[in-house]
């Protein structure tokens, strides 16, 4: 069976994770096991940002719905519960879109899901 000698491989390893650890602050960049170590770290913190984008956005809509619904005298869960009961299905991102771009669109939801409800 042949040698395998592994210096080329570490090389490229060890390259690629220094390019990864690139800007990292002090050890963090420029030792081997620190730099790994926070780069399994970053790796880790990134996974879990694209989930709590999804939550903030989430956020954002409900927010913006709410503050829409100010003028019309209707809490927010009052409101999802009448657009419920009416049958009408929008997600919340078109619902806080409307709600910019469309005050009047979405003064005309409101009063179905206000009608819906009485």
């Amino acid at each position: 069976m042949a040698r395998v000698k592994r210096a080329q491989i570490r090389k490229t390893r060890t390259k690629k994770l220094f390019d990864n650890a690139s800007g990292f602050f002090g050890a963090r960049g420029k030792t081997r096991r620190q730099a790994n170590e926070a780069v399994m770290k970053a790796r880790a913190y990134k996974f879990r940002g694209r989930k709590e984008k999804k939550r903030q956005y989430r956020q954002l809509w409900i927010a913006r719905i709410s503050a829409a619904l100010m003028p019309h005298e209707l809490s927010y869960s009052r409101f999802m519960h009448g657009l419920n009961k009416a049958d009408i299905q929008l997600n919340r991102k078109m619902l806080s879109e409307l709600a910019i771009q469309d005050a009047d669109a979405f003064g005309e939801i409101v009063a179905a899901a206000k009608a819906a409800l009485a």
